[in-house]
């Protein structure tokens, strides 16, 4: 793969203020499960060289895996770190200062499975907002095995816990170090579910309407901001695909996208992270405008990009149209961890090849620390 000049990429290398974060350039690692904790959820050695050495290759923004935040029904996947607890929070620590010494920020993303949970140490039965059984079957690759079970309908307390157990994890994000965090609303797990029409048939403040859907999504960014303030960055990640329907699309298109930015900026996100198959694509059938331009038109927040952004000609070209302020990588950044000094050098990239990286479990491999 050829490129332009450097100065063809002038957006893409440049310096930006993000959410209170002083940026040398527009490149984040996207948050990827890779099952590497210790069995009790303990960042362990192995994640420390593994995440440092994106910093080292380059990417001046990083947001971890999905960390649980309790230890009740939040863990999804078993090896998946947490930071419910002080000895969970206590060891994100050396993951943290080694990023930092590299010059980089890191972001913890926060992430409760509910229905979606395969693998959790502390309970045998999921939580959702409905009784009703996920599509699909759970990922082999994170150590899954046949359909998901049908979970357990929230109730307002419990409701109520998981807006606490965040919380608490942004609380103890905080206190380890991190630069600020991301919650995920995003690709099926547990505020993914309250916001999809299929997965929530309550009859609650909390479901029917997109407005009741996205209420829970709303509460947890407004309760986090009410205890930790507003100069620790709170963003959220937000997708129409899912792990278990990666084909899903809202069904009130570009009306939802309206009403789902526009809360979730009224709250205090202080950036909105998309995620779809490609970024750049429409983000319906019969329409031309994507879900990052919708994101940005009536988030009026910072936006990160995601998906499909491994040429760094598409990334500069999603960056001038300025609907984005980031693009974050997945896999092509697991294919090159040095992807920023790479396109700075004029190298070529190295293509991804799943076998590498994610198969047959997706955990870190020997080649990535």
């Amino acid at each position: 793969m050829f490129y332009l000049s450097l100065k063809s990429f002038e957006k893409l290398f440049s310096g930006i203020n993000f959410a209170g974060l002083h940026l040398g350039n527009r490149i984040a690692l996207a948050p990827m499960t890779r099952v590497s904790a210790s069995e009790d959820g303990l960042a362990t050695d192995r994640m420390v060289k593994y995440y440092s050495k994106f910093a080292s290759g380059g990417f001046s923004l990083l947001i971890t895996e999905g960390v649980y935040p309790d230890e009740q029904y939040s863990q999804g996947y078993l090896f998946q770190p947490g930071i419910a607890n002080d000895i969970q929070t206590e060891a994100w620590k050396k993951v943290i200062d080694s990023v930092h010494e590299k010059g980089s920020m890191i972001i913890c993303q926060l992430m409760h499975a509910g229905a979606l949970s395969q693998g959790n140490i502390y309970q045998e039965e999921s939580l959702g907002p409905s009784e009703i059984k996920p599509k699909g079957a759970q990922l082999s690759f994170y150590r899954g095995d046949g359909e998901f079970p049908v979970p357990k309908e929230m109730n307002l307390q419990e409701i109520e816990k998981v807006k606490l157990s965040f919380v608490q994890a942004a609380k103890n994000a905080k206190k380890a170090g991190f630069d600020g965090v991301e919650i995920h609303g995003a690709n099926g797990y547990i505020l993914d579910q309250f916001l999809t029409d299929y997965t929530n048939h309550r009859t609650d403040k909390y479901g029917g309407s997109v407005e009741n859907r996205v209420r829970l999504l709303v509460e947890v960014i407004q309760v986090i901001r009410e205890e930790l303030g507003d100069e620790f960055p709170v963003g959220i990640r937000i997708s129409q695909a899912k792990v278990n329907d990666p084909d899903h699309k809202w069904a009130g298109k570009e009306k939802d996208a309206e009403i789902i930015f526009s809360q979730l900026a009224k709250a205090g996100a202080a950036f909105i992270h998309i995620t779809e198959p490609k970024a750049y694509d429409p983000a319906f059938a019969n329409s031309k405008v994507t879900l990052v331009e919708l994101a940005k038109i009536h988030g009026a927040v910072p936006v990160i990009a995601n998906g499909g952004l491994e040429d760094p000609k598409q990334a500069e070209s999603l960056l001038r149209e300025g609907f984005a302020d980031i693009i974050s990588l997945g896999k092509g950044a697991l294919s090159n961890q040095d992807w920023v000094k790479k396109v700075t050098n004029k190298q070529e990239l190295e293509e991804f090849n799943a076998k590498d990286h994610l198969l047959p479990i997706a955990n870190i491999k020997d080649r990535e620390v």
